[in-house]
């Protein structure tokens, strides 16, 4: 991986801004960490297994902080993991063409971008049960497209429980946490089997990651109000889905 000194000490400096945000809303931040790497050119080949990674170890922090606080619910995760485990396995091990891959990662930024601008009003509306089959169905779906990308799916997975009325934000976040943390495990074994290989610097990135994603998840399960986390989150991600999308 060849990438200039002053731009990767830059990318390290960002990294772990990302997933602090990322990890306050209960997500491993894969989509940032993808775009973080598109604005800085890393090669196409490097960025699927690192944001992966990456996502494996802060995903798994920002889940035990959400869990400690209480708002971890099983019945929520169980239909979703059954079906998304082996469909990221799947997703993981194909591989995409990288102007292909650019375009997807680029719509699938906006996607994201739409989920952290939807508002939610005051009153809460009241939760529903879930349904398995549904909820069985969309994790396939959700596991997939995650392992094909290289993300963990939070961002997709989130909204779709709070439009469905699942579960509240928090329960959503704790879900999607660990949600994340099996589908990244699964997308990069599935990567490995593909031949894919890691390198050294990927062991320095998982360290300032997990630095950035302790303290914010923390924060965000027990302290602060996400909302404009959220925000700030968007204006890297438009960033990069432009940058994406149109060179």
């Amino acid at each position: 991986m060849e990438i200039a000194t002053g731009t990767l000490v830059l990318f390290l400096v960002i990294l772990p801004v990302l997933s602090f945000l990322y990890a306050s809303v209960g997500h491993g931040g894969a989509s940032g960490y993808l775009a973080l790497m598109a604005l800085f050119s890393f090669p196409n080949e490097t960025m699927k297994q690192t944001a992966l990674l990456l996502n494996l170890f802060v995903a798994g922090v920002a889940f035990y902080h959400y869990q400690k606080a209480g708002h971890f619910r099983k019945d929520l995760f169980w239909p979703f993991a059954m079906a998304s485990i082996p469909a990221a396995f799947l997703g993981g091990m194909t591989q995409l063409d990288p102007n292909l891959y650019k375009k997807v990662l680029g719509v699938l930024l906006i996607f994201a971008v739409a989920r952290m601008l939807w508002q939610k009003t005051e009153k809460q509306d009241p939760t529903k049960s879930i349904k398995f089959i549904q909820a069985f169905v969309l994790g396939a779906l959700v596991g997939f497209f995650s392992g094909l990308i290289g993300i963990g799916g939070g961002i997709i997975l989130t909204p779709i429980i709070l439009l469905l009325h699942w579960g509240n934000m928090k329960e959503a976040a704790a879900v999607s946490a660990l949600f994340i943390w099996v589908n990244s495990a699964a997308g990069i074994i599935g990567q490995f089997t593909s031949g894919v290989e890691l390198y050294p610097i990927s062991a320095l990135m998982v360290v300032i990651a997990v630095l950035g994603g302790l303290a914010g998840s923390y924060l965000g399960s027990q302290r602060w109000n996400n909302r404009v986390l959220e925000y700030a989150l968007a204006t890297v991600l438009i960033t990069a889905s432009v940058k994406l999308l149109l060179f």
